[in-house]
């Protein structure tokens, strides 16, 4: 039987106003310590987005979504948290927010292969 390893796991939302408190599910992100793996993949639905909140600018939209994932990667265009270690990066970008980008809580589990286990919850939360 093959060892299962801990991950961690976090819905991205697009809370256009955040007084209302009324989300979008449009991404997730995954992280595991021992697979060193840290990934986030999203999709905008721009039809859906602009039904539920028309005034949301798509375009600066994406440039944040863009961050995300350089921040993700380590990417040095992410700046001083980009060069983070994974597990600071995860907390970063998990980090309780009040704008329009924002995550779920934090989430647990055990996988065997954390890429899977994204493509999984994404599909689930996500699509």
């Amino acid at each position: 039987m093959q060892e299962r390893d801990l991950y961690e796991y976090a819905i991205i939302r697009v809370v256009p106003r955040v007084e209302r408190e009324e989300f979008m599910n449009i991404g997730a992100i995954v992280f595991c310590a021992k697979q060193c793996f840290l990934e986030v993949v999203y999709h905008l639905d721009r039809e859906r987005l602009a039904a539920f909140c028309p005034q949301t600018d798509l375009e600066e939209l994406q440039l944040h979504l863009k961050a995300l994932q350089d921040i993700c990667s380590g990417e040095k265009e992410a700046g001083p948290i980009g060069q983070l270690d994974r597990p600071s990066r995860f907390r970063w970008l998990t980090a309780t927010r009040s704008t329009v980008i924002q995550t779920s809580k934090v989430h647990p589990g055990f996988c065997i292969d954390a890429a899977a286990t994204l493509e999984r919850i994404y599909r689930t939360m996500v699509l």
